[in-house]
């Protein structure tokens, strides 16, 4: 038996067909046939309401994408974010209000891929020799990467200018922003080999005035209010409906995808 919305079928055809919309590169290809599946029986739930309370519904995709829109807003309450609720989540996500944290950095990569032991400790040492030489001549930094890097930086004296998390791998930034100003004491660790690295200067990241995010904000927490009343509505929609074949309890994912 096929996928059955109050005895209106949902053919496979159309499934393959709308799966193209939802597969990911990599991914399982039945997870974007379930995840089309899904998706067209909760349209169908949302086109026979829309019909059921009297609106025009076209035959055609935006047509119908429209009467949809339509239905939803007269009958899915999504409260505004006042005020209150707005400042409440600026105060209890200090994290996400601030600018970022940035280093000024140069750095020699002494490269060694992971798999081979032999090309690491060699990498690792020459990378423990390298410090202790600029220790005793620090000017000598510049010189020591161009002879020495296995980065592009190199032709700059292992350059790499003005970082923030994301610019380069999580564990460089992770040990870079952990640092203080000068000359790391010991090498840096990374899927690319190790890093002799000097911390040139620190900005550290300051809170972002609340009036310059109070829209970002209520858009957000607005758009979280949207998504749980759309669950809610399509589970009682479902809940009165007769459907077979299919289980709509990843509706809401589908739907809003």
């Amino acid at each position: 038996m096929g996928i059955q919305i109050n005895h209106r079928e949902i053919s496979s055809h159309a499934i393959n067909v709308e799966s193209a919309w939802h597969q990911e590169p990599g991914a399982d290809p039945r997870l974007a046939q379930r995840r089309a599946a899904v998706a067209l029986s909760v349209r169908e739930l949302l086109r026979q309401r829309a019909e059921q309370i009297g609106l025009e519904v076209p035959e055609d995709g935006e047509g119908l994408d429209n009467a949809i829109e339509t239905l939803i807003a007269r009958e899915v309450d999504v409260p505004e974010a006042d005020e209150a609720a707005c400042r409440r989540w600026y105060d209890q996500n200090p994290a996400k209000f601030r600018t970022a944290d940035i280093a000024e950095v140069r750095h020699i990569l002494l490269a060694a891929p992971p798999e081979i032991l032999e090309e690491r400790e060699a990498a690792r040492t020459l990378a423990e020799s390298l410090i202790r030489s600029l220790e005793k001549d620090p000017a000598g930094f510049a010189e020591l990467a161009r002879e020495y890097s296995r980065c592009p930086s190199a032709a700059d004296g292992g350059l790499l200018g003005q970082i923030s998390r994301g610019d380069t791998v999580p564990e460089f930034e992770d040990a870079v922003f952990r640092l203080p100003p000068g000359l790391a004491p010991a090498p840096v660790k990374t899927r690319y080999g190790f890093h002799v690295v000097e911390v040139l200067q620190k900005i550290d990241g300051e809170p972002v005035p609340y009036d310059r995010v109070r829209g970002d904000i209520a858009t957000y927490l607005e758009e979280a209010s949207r998504r749980r009343a759309l669950s809610q509505y399509i589970r009682l929609l479902a809940g009165e409906a007769d459907i077979k074949g299919i289980d709509l309890d990843a509706a809401e994912s589908a739907l809003l995808q």
